[in-house]
């Protein structure tokens, strides 16, 4: 390897939960038991390429039963009160922490992802939203009552929709089920999970502790399945009445399709090729730096990570040589091991297709640093820095997902802006400026969800996560995600008491 690192090396790490989740993947009303789709799938440590977890696939039986229960539980969840709501969310936050150490061991298993990251990202940040959606719950209000037409009393009531049927991606687990489960339960409806087949672990332990903080059974439930049978049988269900969805755009428009069948809401989180601005006035170290984290976390695995650096060109070659010696003090290793940067890709297959886009670049880009896959049993990848390729190339425009920077200069503060919007997605950019005005310019003109200046990736409960263009639409986190899991009813009260109302002259005339 040619970061700095200790070579990743077989361990013998036990899976904290793996007796409490003998009894099979899927979490329906309150119980774990087996899928019944007779095949079986397992869990692979992407650091060793060895087995963790083997447990049997949902058929579309089990997601019928998963709707059922959350069919039959939405009425009580609904009419309980939001301060009791928030009461059992608070408390759930509280199981959450106590579990904290569990969550970011078996994260860390299933994902790949340095203990680190998950202990101080992934596994405070779940527990933050639970805690933000305890409150929120308590605030879920409708436009106050007027008389708006005169004769009339109106007022909006916010309701809960009902079942909705929810796909997680495999990148950020635990953060994913967070971001779907909270707010939609903290509105009043009931939920169906889907994970991804590769990392269900955390998800079944999020719905377990749920229950375990008093969350009545069928309120969550998890069904662990594949795609193409149990992920479109939810989205298509005619009892399911909203779907979120987290992942790539070409899946995206899939579940679009399918859910226009039943006219359904949709929300749907999709991919991303983030630009990070770099203007000439900027502070050449935090940009660097900011890059290089940016683009690093969750090795790369990361809709809104930092893959694409336009720089100003009289600090590109600067930028690129402090950058590169950046990325090469990234440790690579054991992801249990305290003090590794960077850990392996989630799959052999991941790592395989990262350095397909690289290879392919050699014939039309620089490679400065990385590039390579270390030889050793995990799905591990060189962090790697591209320059001078081409606007329209494949590296530029297309999502890579893995610890991938591309590097590429401008003239003008129009330039910039222009090639940082010149991709299909919309989902996160930042720009790197010390002028006020640049900055502002920069949060106008880049058609992005999220717009961060001098920093890259940071998210909070508070405010909200979703895209533009073919990033999707919707909001993951904030009260405007909370909002998006209620539907909005006017009611209006006659406050004359007349029977025969001055409108009705278009139907009854002079009588």
């Amino acid at each position: 390897m040619s970061n700095a690192a200790h070579s990743p090396h077989p361990r013998a790490v036990e899976f904290p939960a793996q007796q409490r989740l003998a009894s099979g993947a899927q979490y329906v009303n309150g119980a774990l038991r087996p899928g019944t789709s007779g095949r079986t799938h397992s869990v692979i440590d992407p650091a060793t390429g060895t087995e963790v977890y083997t447990y049997e696939l949902a058929s579309t039986q089990d997601v019928d039963d998963a709707v059922a229960a959350a069919k039959a539980a939405f009425p009580g969840w609904a009419g309980v009160t939001p301060g009791e709501r928030s009461e059992t969310l608070h408390r759930f936050a509280a199981v959450l922490a106590e579990r904290a150490e569990e969550f970011a061991l078996a994260e860390s298993l299933q994902c790949g992802k340095p203990v680190k990251l998950t202990r101080e990202f992934d596994v405070p940040g779940t527990i933050d939203n639970a805690a933000f959606f305890a409150g929120a719950a308590r605030h879920l209000q409708g436009q106050s009552a007027g008389e708006y037409s005169g004769d009339h009393t109106s007022y909006v009531r916010r309701e809960p929709i009902g079942v909705v049927g929810s796909i997680a991606p495999w990148n950020y687990p635990l953060q994913m089920a967070a971001w779907k489960i909270l707010p939609a339960v903290a509105a009043g409806n009931t939920i169906v999970l889907k994970p991804a087949e590769i990392t269900p672990l955390t998800s079944l332990l999020f719905a377990e502790a749920a229950t375990a903080a008093g969350i009545p059974d069928g309120v969550i439930n998890i069904v662990t399945g594949t795609g193409k049978e149990a992920g479109e049988h939810l989205v298509a269900h005619p009892d399911v009445a909203m779907t979120s969805f987290t992942g790539s755009t070409a899946v995206g428009k899939r579940v679009a399709e399918v859910a226009t069948a039943t006219v359904k809401r949709i929300h749907l989180e999709l991919g991303g090729k983030a630009p990070f601005v770099v203007f000439d006035d900027a502070d050449l170290e935090a940009a660097a730096h900011g890059a290089v984290a940016g683009s690093l976390i969750n090795t790369g695995q990361d809709c809104t990570a930092a893959t694409r650096a336009y720089v100003q060109r009289p600090l590109y070659e600067a930028f690129v040589e402090r950058t590169k010696q950046l990325m090469e003090t990234v440790r690579l290793g054991d992801p249990f091991a305290p003090d590794t940067d960077l850990g392996p890709l989630i799959s052999h297959a991941q790592r395989d297709r990262v350095a397909g886009f690289v290879e392919r670049a050699k014939g039309y880009a620089r490679i400065v640093t990385g590039g390579e896959a270390p030889k050793n049993d995990g799905a591990y990848f060189q962090p790697t820095l591209i320059a001078d390729a081409a606007q329209d190339s494949e590296v530029v425009q297309s999502e890579i997902f893995g610890p991938v920077l591309v590097v590429l200069p401008f003239d003008t503060d129009d330039e910039g802006l222009a090639l940082a919007n010149d991709t299909p997605y919309g989902l996160a950019a930042s720009a790197w400026t010390r002028d006020v005005f640049r900055a502002g310019r920069a949060t106008r003109e880049i058609k992005a969800g999220c717009v961060w200046i001098n920093d890259h990736i940071p998210i909070i409960s508070e405010m909200p996560h979703g895209g533009y263009k073919a990033s999707g639409f919707g909001k993951d986190m904030s009260t405007y995600s909370f909002e998006e899991y209620t539907q909005v009813k006017h009611v209006m009260y006659d406050n004359t008491a007349v029977a025969a109302k001055d409108w009705h002259r278009t139907i009854f005339g002079d009588r």
